[in-house]
């Protein structure tokens, strides 16, 4: 395993374990995916993954209870995240919402505890506030912010008055947006991107195609799984394949392994087995030469999916079976 090359009190893995499907059953793992999970974390702690991403909207606590019991003695040697979902996000809430989280953990203090969405309302001035009492008393070790901006982040260090380590965002071979600033951003400042959704929900495993789409209702929620953009994606497919092939890899590692080549990048995929977390994790020891970069780069850029609202009625017509 590697890990970022930053100055931080624990070692952070550049694949890391999110836990969005503990305790979540719209993702169709079924049942016994509880006791999976419990497995999932004891072999991500073997094969040196130390960050485990959670929040407590995850199963609406289930997540953190279920992570928490899975480290076991071990939750002091990792980074264990977690985010508030920011409702009401001011000074005290945001205080009582990280002592509830620390204790469906298990944890005398979080590592890393993030705020899950920007407030459209509440300013980061008040969130930050209660986030700098925390750190102050050791119940939180670094502050992370999700789904910002740049411009917002910058100001919620500015609010914090220290640095905010993390902005977790959607990244991946298909959506790229934070290759435009928040990535150097990043890098210049010795700050860490976490990708969540690298494998933008499995559609670049290669495992789905127009005739075998996915199954949970977080998948068909999603409109890159839509026929037509499964199908406008199989030249996207077939490069990583060619490119997987070349390193005896699957489509799922070349995929993390694009994310991984800027180096204040991890990656928290999920994972609905054992096999699956040996996968992503070994995709952190992977390098690309220039030319896959490029060719995935070209490939990516060339797949055009139906989005937004153009995607609305093909998806209300995919739900209804026409």
């Amino acid at each position: 395993m590697r890990y970022v090359q930053l100055d931080t009190p624990k070692p952070i893995s550049r694949i890391g374990l999110g836990t969005w499907q503990f305790g979540s059953r719209e993702w169709g793992y079924g049942p016994e995916y509880e006791r999976r999970a419990a497995e999932i974390v004891r072999r991500a702690l073997d094969l040196g993954v130390t960050l485990f991403d959670t929040a407590e909207l995850y199963g609406f606590g289930r997540s953190e209870r279920i992570l928490g019991a899975a480290l076991g003695d071990d939750r002091a040697k990792v980074v264990v995240a977690t985010k508030i979902f920011p409702l009401l996000p001011v000074a005290p809430v945001v205080q009582q919402r990280a002592v509830a989280s620390a204790a469906r953990l298990g944890v005398d203090g979080i590592d890393l505890y993030q705020v899950h969405q920007a407030n459209p309302v509440v300013a980061d001035t008040t969130t930050m506030r209660g986030m700098r009492s925390l750190q102050d008393i050791g119940l939180v070790g670094e502050v992370g912010v999700s789904n910002y901006g740049l411009r917002r982040w910058r100001f919620a260090e500015a609010a914090l008055g220290r640095r905010v380590l993390s902005n977790q965002v959607r990244y991946s071979m298909i959506d790229r947006g934070p290759e435009e600033d928040l990535i150097p951003y990043a890098e210049q400042a010795g700050r860490i991107v976490m990708a969540y959704s690298p494998l933008a929900q499995g559609f670049l495993s290669g495992r789905y195609d127009a005739t075998n789409p996915p199954a949970g209702a977080v998948r068909r929620a999603n409109p890159y799984f839509l026929p037509e953009n499964l199908e406008r994606g199989t030249r996207l497919i077939a490069t990583l394949r060619e490119v997987a092939d070349a390193h005896d890899a699957t489509p799922s590692q070349i995929a993390l392994a694009y994310v991984l080549r800027h180096p204040n990048v991890v990656a928290i995929p999920g994972a609905s087995g054992v096999e699956q977390m040996e996968r992503n994790a070994a995709a952190a020891e992977i390098d690309l030469a220039d030319d896959e970069y490029a060719a995935l780069v070209a490939a990516a850029h060339a797949f055009r999916p139906v989005t937004g609202l153009a995607a609305v009625p093909r998806m209300v017509r995919a739900r209804l079976g026409k």
